[in-house]
Order: C-alpha cells, then sequence, then structure tokens
C-alpha cells in the first residue's frame, strides 16, 4: 500500500463516532492537500476490507456527496444514529460535527 494510502486509512480509521471529516481535510492530512478524489478512491476501494466508517466523511460544505438516492440515505441514517444532526438544508455544521 502506498504511503498516501496507508495515512488515509488510518485517519478515516480515528474518525470518532458522532464527528465527521471532510474529504479536503484527510487529503491534507495524509499529506496531499489536492488528493481529495484520492481520498475517494480509497472509500471506494478499501472500506469494506479495512472496515471503515465511510460514513463519516463528506464534502467541505458539510453535505453528503454520494449521488445514489439508497447509499445517501443510508449514511444519513449513519450519522443521525451516532448523533450528528443535519440542518433544515440537509448538511451538517461543520463547526459542531467536524473532527480535528
Amino acid at each position: 500500500m502506498e504511503p498516501f494510502t496507508e495515512r488515509v486509512v488510518e485517519i478515516i480509521k480515528n474518525i470518532p463516532e458522532g464527528k465527521v471529516m471532510t474529504y479536503g481535510q484527510i487529503a491534507t492530512l495524509a499529506g496531499s492537500p489536492r488528493g481529495s478524489r484520492q481520498v475517494v478512491r480509497v472509500l471506494h476501494t478499501l472500506s469494506e476490507k479495512y472496515k471503515l466508517p465511510w460514513h463519516r466523511v463528506i464534502n467541505s460544505k458539510g453535505e453528503i456527496s454520494i449521488v445514489d438516492y439508497e447509499s445517501r440515505n443510508l449514511q444519513k441514517v449513519f450519522l443521525e444514529s451516532e448523533g450528528v444532526k443535519f440542518t433544515s438544508s440537509n448538511t451538517i455544521n461543520l463547526n459542531e460535527f467536524q473532527y480535528h
């Protein structure tokens, strides 16, 4: 596994319950500030293998980025079950729920 990928996996594994991180935030912490799309690739290919809490990763606007309706709803249900609240515009307040 590439060093960047290893760091991304470790960062995602350590997002605590009830908190979220953004793709860009993870990429920056893993050493590649412009590597948001690579974070998406890691989530897509390695979430199951490493039992990553994929649902705790959102975009920088505080939104769920998944387009597929069923998966999008599943992510929202998982987050809400951990105590993450959504605003009336279906976003997450990053000031309150973002993990640093």
